[in-house]
């Protein structure tokens, strides 16, 4: 069950994880079109967003790797979406003001509205890998696993956001389903932890029982 739980929240990672960058250009269009130089500027921000948490979320997992800390970057990364819901149009509306040039101006303005977030999403990827590594031999298998596992989360999220969600939702109702996705995600993982803890309790105690 551990390792069926840390393989679906890496999945939901890699869904979030596109959707938002699909959305990035919806929200984006209004203010600065939807040109190449307006998608060049999404993919650099989201790029560069990704390495930063893959370095962040490889470096974090040094430190006591726990499901409840992953629970915490799961919630942290959901709370990241907030701004790009409450204040994204207040931010490009400022940024169009100040630079009009789709290139720098939408490069500035998704930087501002996109960065953090992804970032955080970018950290699950290598703290899952720590999470279910248990020796050195099997860790190249283990993290092409959930390098596997998050990207296909990526296509079906590509998919379903391109083909289906923008269709049925307005951008700021896929955003709250991005957001729910990943709360949601934080919870079971908390909800895992405290089986787990719950496990291994009962299992410390039952030779003491067998003995009494």
């Amino acid at each position: 069950m551990y390792k069926f739980a840390i393989t679906l929240l890496a999945f939901c990672a890699g869904f979030s994880i596109m959707s938002f960058e699909l959305l990035g250009g919806r929200m984006l269009a209004p203010y600065f079109g939807s040109s190449v130089y307006v998608w060049g500027s999404i993919i650099t921000v989201f790029m560069l967003a990704l390495s930063i948490g893959y370095l962040c979320g490889g470096r974090l997992s040094l430190y006591q790797p726990s499901l409840k800390k992953f629970a915490a970057i799961f919630m942290t990364a959901a709370i990241a979406l907030l701004p790009s819901i409450f204040y994204s149009q207040v931010i490009f509306e400022f940024v169009f003001q100040i630079i009009e040039d789709p290139r720098y101006g939408s490069l500035l303005a998704a930087s501002c509205v996109f960065l953090v977030p992804s970032v955080v999403m970018g950290m699950i990827a290598p703290y899952s890998v720590r999470l279910l590594t248990v020796c050195a031999q099997s860790s190249g298998q283990t993290a092409g696993f959930l390098y596997f596992v998050s990207t296909l989360g990526s296509a079906i999220g590509t998919i379903m956001t391109s083909f289906y969600l923008v269709l049925w939702l307005e951008v700021n109702q896929i955003l709250w389903l991005t957001f729910s996705i990943l709360f949601t995600a934080g919870l079971l993982a908390l909800l895992i932890d405290q089986i787990n803890v719950k496990q291994q309790q009962t299992d410390f105690n039952a030779p003491t029982a067998q003995q009494n």
